[in-house]
């Protein structure tokens, strides 16, 4: 005869949930008699049937219930799953067919070893709220209920509790982890093992890289054993009663799945969040920004971005051999000059990889244009995106000034090979940023050169508006300056500051302490463009305007003189397009105008749109309307010098 196969887990608990409320019955209906033999016999026919604990077992064992407060627990879920034994308790407490529940005092008088501290709000059934207790009556004749996900617990369904699916989601492991990361997962994973079995102290998770966090603590509570649930930091209830409800909430999750909480602040942590990780208890990751401390004991481990060796190294292993292959030498250029995330990047390459696949495609530029585009995302939202137009071609400056556009653009292309493969960015952490000035007067081509470098580059060039940088209120411009360079650096984008003296003055005297502030935050910018591993432009009018300090930080420093006769003559040659009708334009004669190219650019269009609702071609008469008009914009009437001879 074959030995009946074992029941599922979730059967079996069923049929020793049952068994448990025969038990129960019983007690009500003979109160101090000893369980009839064939409930006893049922109950262990049910214990043997399970492969492993059931249910109630397990919960009373994670929260350490007495035998008592596990017999109260099972009799408040017998009434809402017997019938009889709801029947029972209503009949045992006089009320006839009315209200069926279990009561304090019902308990104390049916129920074994019964004691009066079960419902004490520092015991079990209270602190971890497996039992709400019905707060209009008094505490022994009030209505005891199961909470709904004990229940659920009990039957054998184990899922997040309803009240905290809004707030928690599970923790994404990354498909590939950088060496620096896993490195950092399994140094938590070591400091939980080696803990002596008390309370574990919070693992501070700081860095610049949120899904490479993510990660992290999702495979150091892997390797303990554990799930992970992943929680916003501004979710997080402000109102202490609020917080207190979800913590608890929290904390009895925790046990009942095996989870650990991961905290992620996208900004500044705020103080709710600071309190929950505090009071989490168990196994609590919280990933931020910035370093933080704590009240309570807490690790700290630093998960940053890759850097590039790392981020060569993800990429190869997230695109995969062939497509890695394909890419060839761009690979190494992109992974130099694009410092995604690690959830960015992985998202990028898996998008990718069927496209460099293709040995027909560009491999280099579609690698080049899909991290330019996974860059942007951030920074749109912070500064304006340029479409550069200039050429080398279109710079009209002395050698000396396009001499050094062209050493700014090498060190740009070269990144990679001097910082990595030579051993600079080993042996210098610090000033490995590119900041530059570009100072002249309004019109002298800075903005243009920056356009070129960006066009030359291949890089994206953001224009900053300092009126939504700089604030009145303390503290505010350094939080806007690290979100715009935090931003810039997934792409290492060409940032231009225009008119910069306005931010980057000489530094005030200390009078007062928006003085000192202001100061402070000079200094955080000072401190940003030296770490920045893009290009920052920095354009100013007047460069007398800027402090020794600060010049003494940056890595170039352009002189943009006003264009003299010869280079003016350039300019008009090449300011009208090839499809602009023209007749008799000299420029030579339109050279003597004392312009700017920039002016001279203004006055170009405006004569040409005159010269169009004339229905003629571009005259030397409608430059010199245009000319007019721009001088009188600029409060300069023309000299008779340079319209003298004029035709």
């Amino acid at each position: 005869m074959n030995a009946r196969a074992p029941l599922p887990w979730t059967d079996a608990n069923q049929q020793l949930l049952a068994a448990e409320f025969a038990r129960l019955r019983a007690r009500l209906e003979k109160p101090g008699e000893p369980p009839p033999r064939q409930d006893a016999q049922q109950l262990a026919q049910a214990r043997a049937a399970l492969d492993g604990d059931g249910a109630a077992d397990q919960l009373s064992a994670a929260f350490g219930l007495s035998a008592f407060e596990r017999d109260l627990l099972l009799l408040c879920a017998g009434v809402e799953m017997d019938a009889g034994l709801a029947d029972l308790c209503a009949q045992a407490q006089g009320r006839g067919g009315g209200l069926r529940h279990a009561s304090f005092s019902l308990a104390l008088g049916a129920l074994d070893g019964a004691h009066w501290s079960a419902l004490s709000p520092q015991r079990p059934l209270r602190r971890w709220r497996l039992l709400d207790v019905d707060d209009t009556a008094d505490l022994s004749t009030a209505r005891l209920r199961i909470e709904e996900r004990v229940l659920h617990f009990l039957a054998g369904l184990n899922e997040l509790d309803v009240r905290l699916r809004p707030l928690l989601r599970p923790t994404q492991q990354l498909a590939h982890a950088a060496p620096a990361h896993t490195a950092a997962a399994q140094r938590i994973a070591d400091w939980i093992a080696a803990e002596d079995g008390g309370p574990l102290p919070v693992y501070v998770l700081e860095g610049d890289d949120p899904g490479a966090q993510e990660d992290v603590a999702a495979r150091a509570a892997r390797a303990a054993g554990l799930s992970c649930l992943t929680m916003q930091a501004e979710d997080i209830p402000t109102a202490a009663a609020e917080r207190d409800a979800l913590l608890t909430l929290w904390q009895r999750d925790a046990v009942l799945l095996g989870a650990a909480l991961h905290i992620e602040a996208a900004d500044a942590l705020p103080p709710a969040a600071r309190q929950f990780a505090e009071q989490a208890g168990g196994l609590c990751f919280l990933a931020v920004r910035e370093p933080v401390s704590l009240r309570a004991p807490s690790r700290h481990c630093a998960v940053s971005r890759p850097q590039e060796a790392d981020r060569l190294a993800l990429w190869r292993q997230a695109l995969g051999p062939e497509a890695a292959a394909h890419a060839g030498a761009g690979l190494e250029q992109a992974a130099s000059q694009f410092g995604l995330d690690s959830r960015s990047l992985q998202l990028t390459a898996a998008a990718l990889a069927p496209q460099l696949q293709d040995s027909a495609a560009d491999s280099a530029a579609l690698l080049w244009q899909a991290c330019a585009q996974a860059s942007r995302r951030r920074l749109d939202g912070l500064a304006q995106r340029l479409a550069p137009a200039a050429r080398w071609d279109d710079l009209v400056l002395p050698e000396p000034q396009l001499s050094v556009l062209r050493q700014i653009a090498a060190h740009l292309r070269q990144r990679y090979r001097v910082h990595q493969d030579w051993g600079f960015a080993a042996a210098q952490s610090r000033g490995l940023g590119l900041a530059t000035l570009f100072t002249g007067e309004s019109g002298t081509g800075k903005t243009m050169a920056a356009e070129a470098l960006a066009r030359e580059t291949g890089l994206d060039l953001y224009r900053i508006d300092l009126s939504a940088v700089i604030s009145k209120y303390i503290g505010e411009t350094e939080k806007n300056l690290r979100r715009l360079f935090e931003a810039a650096e997934d792409g290492g984008a060409i940032l231009l500051f225009d008119e910069a003296d306005a931010l980057f003055g000489k530094r005030s005297e200390v009078k007062d302490s928006h003085d000192r502030y202001a100061n402070i935050e000079i200094s955080y910018l000072l401190q940003r463009m030296e770490s920045y591993r893009g290009l920052a432009v920095l354009t100013t009018n007047l460069k007398s305007n800027l402090d020794g300090a600060f010049l003494r930080r940056l890595r170039f420093v352009v002189q943009f003189p006003f264009p003299d006769l010869e280079q003016r003559a350039r300019i008009w040659g090449g300011v009208f397009p090839a499809a602009t009708p023209t007749r008799g334009l000299d420029p030579r004669q339109l050279a003597r105008l004392n312009l700017t190219g920039g002016s001279i650019r203004n006055v170009a269009l405006n004569a040409a749109f005159l010269a169009a609702d004339a229905g003629t071609e571009v005259t030397m008469a409608h430059v010199l309307q245009a000319a007019h008009a721009e001088a009188a914009k600029r409060e300069r009437p023309l000299a008779d010098a340079e319209t003298r001879g004029w035709p």
